[in-house]
């Protein structure tokens, strides 16, 4: 069977995640069904990282299994013709040899977290920012999330259903930058906990909100509790940017 590589453009606000849900739409059921009804056959998706209800993706990748052999342009094509109205796009598709895996084969992941901070609330970018009415410091957040770069125990930033076998993640990047009223948190891993990147968000925050020094985050990074954690970011704010694969 011909295995497809697949690129994938959403907005996760209609969305209950990327994940089968019984409670409503997901991203997943919504791309297996388009896919299904170009195809003519029932299929399984898998992707690079899940994502919550709410959050967004640029960049997703996932791979698919078709029966037959279509041309690259005609899975990308159709399957966008059939995933209409909803707010989901393929932006590219790529046969694959059947040993490539959209997560197992991944070797880096990266995520945004957008902050929209003035007084105003947004009007063009509701559900796709967190809106941060307070003076926040981007400056003072990047020098307090450099603390957590490295080989940590990530217990503090974990949900508490996260079912991972172990809290043990390397941080490759943790980066705060603005540019006017946004604020940007650039995050890259091998692979993330579930929340992680939200939990540190909103711990952050804490520091540039001037509730939490530097070495508080610090403090609640070694505290390995989930307590000391700073309140969790909506995931409203957070973006899949990009997988990386070897050559």
């Amino acid at each position: 069977m011909p295995r497809y590589k697949l690129v994938v453009e959403y907005d996760g606000t209609p969305f209950t995640g990327w994940q089968h849900q019984t409670n409503g739409l997901s991203v997943q059921q919504a791309v297996e069904d388009a896919i299904a009804r170009f195809a003519g056959e029932k299929v399984r998706i898998h992707c690079a990282g899940r994502t919550d209800s709410g959050v967004h993706a640029t960049h997703q990748v996932i791979h698919v299994d078709l029966a037959k052999e279509w041309r690259e342009d005609t899975v990308r094509d159709a399957t966008n013709a059939h995933l209409k109205p909803a707010p989901v796009a393929i932006l590219s598709a790529r046969q694959v040899p059947d040993t490539f895996h959209a997560r197992l084969s991944a070797v880096k992941r990266h995520y945004v977290y957008r902050i929209l901070n003035r007084r105003s609330p947004p009007a063009l970018e509701v559900n796709r920012v967190w809106h941060v009415a307070w003076p926040i410091d981007a400056a003072v957040m990047h020098e307090a999330a450099q603390s957590l770069i490295g080989r940590h125990d990530f217990t503090t930033f974990r949900a508490a259903e996260c079912q991972a076998n172990s809290p043990v993640r390397t941080l490759d990047r943790l980066d705060v930058e603005q540019t006017g009223d946004e604020i940007r948190i650039f995050a890259s891993a091998r692979s993330f906990l579930h929340h992680q990147v939200r939990s540190m968000v909103g711990t952050l925050e804490r520091a540039g909100a001037g509730r939490w020094t530097v070495a508080d985050v610090r403090e609640a990074l070694d505290a390995r509790d989930r307590k000391r954690c700073g309140p969790m970011a909506p995931s409203t704010g957070l973006y899949l940017i990009g997988v990386d694969y070897p050559d």
